[in-house]
């Protein structure tokens, strides 16, 4: 291990209350896959999604505004497909593959909204597990805030 730990990555670490909650949406989502199957219109899937973890008790808005501005120029909204505990943005698609446009734009969709977890859900994979990506938000302030205090290494 080096002396001088500066520049050294600290692993983030992901309460385990957080990752319950992705647990849970991850299990709902499932279970609209299991009912519906694949070949419907995304919003239908977000309709069930959204009673589905309403049922399991997890706080759950639809179709959320956020703001972001560029060079202090207010923009005009985006909006988030389903914002799940204040917490984990969810991303639904009914699309045949999800490519990296659609990952990194839910990276982007973290870092404008400052919400440290996303999940973006294909229900057209053929099961949810082939359709499921996790993206976490290294530098929003909840996550953040939830790291253990980094240890100080003196200089050697």
């Amino acid at each position: 291990m080096r002396g001088n730990q500066e520049g050294a990555r600290q692993q983030v670490v992901v309460p385990s209350e957080w990752n319950r909650v992705t647990e849970q949406i991850i299990g709902c989502a499932i279970e609209v896959h299991r009912v519906l199957g694949v070949g419907l219109l995304e919003r239908l899937y977000e309709e069930a999604l959204e009673h589905e973890l309403n049922l399991c008790g997890l706080r759950c808005r639809r179709q959320v505004a956020v703001h972001t501005a560029y060079k202090q120029k207010a923009l005009s909204p985006h909006v988030l497909d389903m914002v799940v505990e204040d917490l984990v943005v969810v991303e639904l698609k009914a699309i045949e593959k999800v490519a990296d446009i659609h990952l990194a734009t839910l990276v982007s969709y973290l870092r404008i909204s400052q919400f440290p977890l996303g999940l973006l859900v294909n229900f057209h994979a053929p099961t949810i597990k082939n359709g499921l990506y996790r993206r976490l938000n290294p530098s929003s302030p909840m996550l953040l805030a939830s790291q253990p205090a980094l240890t100080a290494f003196p200089a050697q």
